[in-house]
């Protein structure tokens, strides 16, 4: 039999704040055990497996009836499926699929919706409300929040100081909006530039750069503020996901690194992100067959998930899943199997799963039938409380909407952001000596990459940039049309100096012959990597400059640099091979400046 919960008080989850230090986990202490142990006393079994799955929902109110809800969980709108299954969290998405998320004000409301109906069930326990708010292309919220660099722009800054104080303002706007567990930093050592869903994710391909900017970011979302005003980090994606050649998202992996190399490359980053603090790691679905022959995903290895991170590493906050629903955890096992071999490797919270009667039936099947220890799933449960106490969630579940203005997207916070995010760009070429344009001529077209379907906002960095030159803006999206390039060709050739974004050079034949087509018109040619690096190893541009992003912020550091107004800072975080991968066309720490 279930009673309400009791909530912590407000001296006591000081304490552990006041207790933290910057170089070292916060120490368990004996109020937060105390409390936990006595919470777990009163959830029934049902209620207990409940807090393991972090669920998706959708809709973009607790209130609102959605058509997926029924047809996935039997119920209407989200707060019924926080109060039937009883979920430990849920997980905001702004994609096509959940869709959950407007603006700071809608996302507020929303949170405080599913943390009443948390409270109103017979768990009485409150929610761990989580998102992907890396910075970059990996961004859910956006303006009128702030809006961030990606992590590689952020390693090509150098300055922990920097990444410390993005995650600082990030971490306390999304608790405004009642976001308390952002899935950030990325751990990943991005050492393949082949790699398809990582790439600038990351800080770096220099595990000890990649380390200290892991760290700084933990202490930024963890420990800017008392506990109420900070969220989780969570490291990802362990054991690293970096050197992957394929998506996890439609196939699982295979890491054909040495043990040595493994321990080498990847691990420092997560050793770096336990030594922080770090309340929750997220695991990745990759195998690495030199470490657990077995070839299961690293989601489900008792190597790596009990062995290594418990055993050797000596981690004992959360380890939550990357998503169940994506393939590469999938290829091997049923869904029924899966949370079970997840619990049995050693793993405490599960993200996503496709059905929550499957699977959360399937953990209460195995500790009936005696697979599974209630004393497991009890260690788990108590880790997951722990971390709400750490957080104050008890303490404050709710966000207040009236406070919205003077938190989230604020002048100072953009100010700083944007500070920083000028400190990023970094100037592979001037070959031809074109930068800095210190007065700009007359027709300048700024042309290329744009993708307007791009999930939450549209991605108009070609219109972002040329409002801030005060230019021609000519988008051309992901693939142009031969009646694209030659329309930018055409008024390429009207224009006194031409600008053109790329992303993705290296599988987009069109866009390398937009390129050259803009090369061959004899005209100044600035190129830009918009996202990845990579991309100048494709076409040969005299003039080429990265900024690892493309989002708002990023296009006006880039018209500063272009302009003289501030003078390029940003250093390579990682190597450029060129096209062939045969050599390096620019190693890591170029960058020219004036």
């Amino acid at each position: 039999m279930s009673r309400r919960w009791i909530p912590p008080t407000l001296a006591a989850v000081t304490a552990l704040a006041t207790v933290a230090t910057p170089a070292s986990a916060a120490p368990e202490t004996d109020a937060m055990s105390s409390w936990a142990n006595a919470a777990l006393r009163h959830l029934t079994l049902e209620q207990r497996v409940g807090q393991l799955f972090v669920a998706t929902v959708w809709g973009k109110s607790a209130d609102e009836a959605h058509p997926e809800n029924k047809k996935r969980y039997g119920v209407d709108t989200p707060a019924q499926v926080v109060q039937r299954y009883h979920v430990g969290g849920v997980i905001y998405f702004n994609n096509a699929g959940t869709d959950n998320v407007d603006d700071p004000a809608q996302l507020t409301r929303f949170s405080n919706g599913l943390q009443r109906a948390a409270l109103t069930s017979g768990a009485h326990i409150p929610l761990l409300i989580s998102i992907d708010q890396e910075g970059g292309n990996v961004t859910r919220v956006v303006s009128p929040a702030s809006e961030y660099p990606s992590a590689m722009a952020v390693g090509a800054g150098r300055k922990p100081e920097d990444a410390k104080r993005l995650a600082a303002i990030s971490g306390h706007e999304l608790r405004a909006m009642g976001i308390n567990h952002n899935f950030a930093p990325d751990a990943d050592v991005n050492s393949n530039p082949l790699n398809p869903v990582i790439a600038a994710r990351s800080f770096s391909s220099d595990p000890t750069l990649a380390g200290e900017m892991v760290s700084a970011q933990i202490a930024g979302y963890q420990r800017a503020g008392w506990p109420g005003d900070t969220v989780s980090a969570a490291a990802k994606h362990f054991p690293g996901h970096g050197d992957a050649k394929d998506d996890s998202h439609y196939g699982l992996p295979q890491i054909d690194r040495t043990e040595d190399q493994w321990r080498k490359i990847d691990l420092p980053p997560f050793k770096a992100a336990i030594a922080a603090g770090v309340d929750s790691i997220m695991t990745a679905h990759i195998t690495v067959p030199s470490i657990d022959p077995s070839k299961e995903p690293a989601t489900l290895s008792k190597k790596f998930m009990t062995d290594i991170l418990r055993n050797e590493l000596k981690y004992d906050g959360v380890i939550v899943t990357d998503s169940l629903a994506m393939d590469g955890v999938r290829k091997m096992h049923p869904d029924t199997e899966i949370p079970v071999l997840a619990l049995e490797a050693g793993v405490d919270q599960m993200l996503m799963p496709p059905s929550l009667d499957t699977t959360i039936g399937a953990v209460i099947d195995a500790v009936r039938s005696g697979r599974i220890s209630e004393d497991r799933i009890n260690q788990s449960v108590l880790r997951i409380l722990k971390q709400k106490w750490k957080r104050g969630v008890f303490l404050k579940p709710f966000a207040d909407e009236r406070a919205l203005p003077r938190e989230v997207g604020t002048k100072q916070n953009l100010a700083e952001v944007q500070r920083i995010s000028d400190r990023t760009v970094t100037v592979l070429r001037n070959d031809a000596k074109l930068l800095p344009v210190k007065t700009l001529p007359g027709k300048v077209l700024v042309t290329g990459w744009n993708n307007p379907a791009f999930p939450g906002k549209p991605a108009e960095p070609v219109a972002a940039l040329a409002k801030e030159l005060g230019a021609t803006a000519l988008a051309t999206g992901a693939a142009p049309t031969t009646a694209q390039i030659d329309q930018a060709v055409a008024v390429a050739n009207g224009s006194d100096l031409v600008i053109v974004l790329t992303n993705g050079l290296r599988t987009s034949a069109s866009q390398r012959a937009l390129v050259s087509r803009l090369k061959e018109t004899g005209k100044p040619v600035i190129a830009v990597a918009s996202q990845v690096p990579y991309d100048p190893a494709f076409v040969d541009v005299p003039t080429w400059i990265t900024t690892y992003a493309w989002r708002d912020v990023s296009m006006a550091s880039l018209a500063k640099v272009i302009t003289g107004k501030v003078a390029p800072k940003g250093k390579l975080p990682v190597n450029v091979p060129n096209a062939d991968s045969s050599g390096v066309l620019f190693p890591f720490g170029t960058g020219l400046t004036w």
